[in-house]
């Protein structure tokens, strides 16, 4: 865990060193910092490191004014990045996918697998020590947003299950 908290930290600090192109070694008065806006899908325990890393004032040390916002929802990330309201979106891949295949000649570049090991949870309402993927047939299942990074994965998960 401590690992992969480590290296999501440095990807998104690599990721808004490139974005502003500079990089101060150490803490700087605000005017001396390159602001950048960092647009997340949603709040979640899985970004961790990140609020650890604002907190703990490691964008200041490396010469950048982070401000995060919270895009709710990737269509409005992606929104938010094409326009210019966001310099970085965290967010599942579907949406850029969705903008190149539309057409698009201004479309996102994404770094993948951030959150390679995000935790997706299948809860039920009662305990089942024997579960198998095979216990969901005939269930009705709330998978996430249709379209949506969770609600592909899972339907990935059950058709690989399926076989």
């Amino acid at each position: 865990m401590r690992k992969a908290c480590r290296t999501f930290i440095m990807a998104v600090l690599t990721g808004a060193s490139l974005l502003s192109l500079t990089a101060c070694g150490s803490k700087t008065k605000s005017s001396d910092l390159t602001p950048v806006k960092l647009n997340e899908v949603a709040h979640s325990i899985f970004y961790a490191p990140q609020y650890a890393a604002i907190e703990l004032g490691y964008f200041e040390d490396e010469g950048i004014d982070l401000t995060l916002v919270n895009g709710a929802g990737a269509d409005k990330v992606m929104t938010a990045l094409i326009s210019g309201d966001a310099d970085i979106g965290f967010m599942g891949s579907e949406a850029s996918i969705y903008t190149y295949a539309n057409g698009s000649q201004d479309y996102a570049v994404n770094f993948a697998q951030l959150t390679q090991r995000a935790g997706n949870f299948l809860v039920g309402r009662s305990e089942q020590p024997d579960f198998k993927w095979a216990d969901l047939k005939g269930k009705k299942v709330l998978g996430g947003r249709a379209g949506g990074m969770p609600e592909m994965v899972f339907e990935y998960i059950l058709k690989k299950e399926r076989n």
